[in-house]
């Protein structure tokens, strides 16, 4: 405003001189013009470097203030800023009713169980090194015992998003994967882990990345499963590859080979344990659609003189409307191909799911599963309820 001020003033003075030049050439007069005219001419000068420093003075004020801003998280940078505690249980109020050949027997009955509870500590040291420690602990009301395990510890290096490492007790390739997809697990495990066809976690290295499009994992562990960190002759290796062509879709496929941590000095390992693996799903606007199968081969018999095979696939879907979803689940497995090729096992769900605020759902649900050979195996559960998981 000044600088516009000082510029009309000049105006109205060259203007001024203008009109004396020609009405009156009085020497003394213009001289004294030209002196206010070079005065104010200063003054503009003046104001202009006055402005110039106070406007780099607010930008370096500004800089550092963004400097600051930048520093502060890492020094105020703490333990606790960097360490996550969190858990999951799946737990369920349920009538069950256990059957051999039309006669009850147990497990059955009416129940409280919490089938699982997961406690969470995740440490992260900086971008790329962090620690998870995960407990499970379970309590089933049937035979009333409670047992706690080290369901994950490791050390994890993220090096891109295509190379992740993990030391110690970590999820497997296969399971977690499908678990995902799935979406109902606190219902009821996938198939190859219902089945004990396979396992969640396990202690060794592991090796994966997602990028969006392209996914991988390579596990190569002890075998025996969480439970039981101890090691054998043998190491195991699980792999599983998948691919995402278009948002919301994937197919993946995977294997494992080993000797399940059965391979000791004392008892060696008679076979080697084998599985392949393979499955599509579709998840996007509260619609899971999805198929999972499976074939293994001396899975329960790695230290036996006989052999055995087994294959099974699995088929699910769900809808989820909001306040309000349903879901369904049908599997069908031959679980020894080999040895007894009658035995078949099916198994189905179905039910209502309820988001009962954030981190807890609710399902009112029936399951229904069989194991049955027509002549000497004749097992049947049927169970409804209503199943919880509570994250936080």
């Amino acid at each position: 405003m000044h600088k516009r001020i000082l510029a009309a003033t000049i105006a109205g003075t060259l203007a001024g001189l203008s009109t004396l030049a020609h009405a009156d050439d009085d020497t003394a007069t213009l001289a004294t013009l030209r002196a206010e005219l070079a005065s104010l001419q200063a003054k503009v000068a003046a104001l202009e470097s006055d402005q110039q420093r106070q406007a780099e003075a607010q930008a370096a004020a500004q800089a550092e203030a963004a400097r600051a801003a930048a520093a502060a998280p890492a020094a105020t940078d703490s333990w606790t800023d960097r360490t996550r505690i969190g858990g999951t249980m799946f737990a369920n109020l349920s009538q069950r009713d256990t059957s051999n050949h039309g006669e009850e027997v147990d497990p059955s009955g009416f129940g409280l169980d919490v089938k699982r509870f997961y406690l969470t500590v995740d440490h992260r040291f900086n971008d790329t090194w962090a620690a998870n420690l995960t407990t499970d602990f379970s309590y089933t009301a049937n035979d009333g015992s409670t047992q706690v395990f080290v369901k994950k510890a490791y050390l994890e290096g993220r090096f891109d998003p295509l190379a992740t490492f993990r030391a110690g007790a970590a999820s497997m390739p296969w399971v977690p994967m499908v678990e995902d997809w799935y979406g109902y697990r606190f219902v009821e495990n996938v198939m190859v882990d219902r089945l004990k066809f396979g396992t969640s976690t396990d202690w060794g290295l592991h090796l994966g990345g997602d990028n969006g499009l392209f996914n991988y994992q390579a596990s190569v562990v002890n075998g025996a499963g969480y439970k039981n960190p101890s090691v054998s002759g043998s190491v195991d290796i699980e792999a599983r590859v998948g691919v995402q062509p278009i948002e919301g879709l994937i197919l993946a496929a995977g294997g494992y080979s080993g000797r399940l941590g059965a391979d000791s000095e004392a008892q060696p390992a008679l076979h080697t344990a084998n599985r392949y693996d393979a499955m599509v799903g579709w998840k996007r606007g509260g619609l899971r659609v999805g198929a999972e199968w499976f074939r293994a081969s001396n899975w329960k018999n790695v230290a036996t003189a006989t052999t055995d095979s087994a294959s099974g696939w699995s088929a699910w879907a769900s809808q989820d409307f909001g306040p309000v979803a349903v879901f369904a689940r049908y599997d069908r497995a031959k679980t020894s191909r080999d040895l007894d090729p009658a035995l078949t096992d099916t198994y189905w769900n179905a039910g209502v799911a309820f988001p009962i605020t954030k981190g807890v759902r609710l399902a009112l649900a029936y399951k229904d599963g069989r194991q049955s050979n027509g002549s000497t195996i004749d097992l049947r559960s049927r169970e409804i309820g209503a199943w919880g998981e509570v994250k936080f």
